[in-house]
């Protein structure tokens, strides 16, 4: 299982087609986190100011379409089909924005 960190509502956006996040054009790659401590790691470095829920999106990399390279953590080489996400944790986020902890979302 590797997490990818998203806003919600970015991951609500177009759920009819592969997911890929803004700046994804760019290289085409998709960073994620190995583990849960490295999710909230990337939520408090890039999503402190996200307005809305903050997602950690549980991705079953066996069940992914494209290659996944790790280097320093885990890269999708391509969209995530939505069938590869396992599940999706919440980010629980103190009023400044810090990540605090995971919960399941429902």
């Amino acid at each position: 299982m590797i997490f990818h960190v998203v806003p919600l509502d970015d991951w609500l956006s177009f759920p009819d087609r592969p997911y890929a996040p803004p700046g994804f054009a760019d290289d085409g790659i998709i960073r994620c986190a190995a583990d849960e401590a490295g999710a909230l790691v990337a939520a408090d470095t890039h999503f402190r100011e996200a307005i809305g829920p903050v997602m950690a999106l549980m991705i079953d990399e066996r069940k992914l379409d494209v290659r996944v390279r790790w280097g320093p953590g885990p890269r999708v080489h391509g969209r995530i089909n939505r069938t590869a996400v396992a599940g999706m944790l919440e980010i629980q986020r103190d009023a400044e924005g810090s990540a605090l902890s995971l919960s399941i979302w429902s």
